[in-house]
């Protein structure tokens, strides 16, 4: 028997845990302050499980296939913008490596 509802599907709850992260990452009080990047990366994760679950809400396999692409191209933005906050010192190295570890375990698997 097939996957009946989106909440089921592995991809889309580890692209929650995602925007959880970003989430959990932009509360930093030195994140906050770039409040451009903070709502970017923000956008750009809850956009990778929205697109999976509305991929699987569309009902047919070649739409959510294209859905699937517009979410692993928002999982691309959040790794570029977390580059970025790396880069500006938003985020510890520690925390880039991990959430990108994280991303590339969970979200490619």
């Amino acid at each position: 028997m097939g996957i009946k509802r989106f909440e089921n599907l592995q991809v889309c709850q580890k692209g929650i845990e995602l925007a959880d992260k970003v989430y959990e990452l932009t509360r930093s009080p030195l994140f906050n302050k770039d409040r451009k990047l903070a709502e970017q990366i923000r956008g750009a994760a809850v956009s990778v499980p929205s697109n999976i679950a509305e991929g699987f809400e569309r009902g047919s396999n070649k739409e959510f296939i294209q859905f699937l692409f517009v979410a692993k191209g928002s999982a691309g933005e959040v790794r570029t913008q977390l580059y970025i906050a790396r880069n500006q010192k938003y985020i510890t190295t520690e925390e880039f490596e991990s959430t990108t570890a994280w991303h590339y375990l969970t979200i490619y698997q």
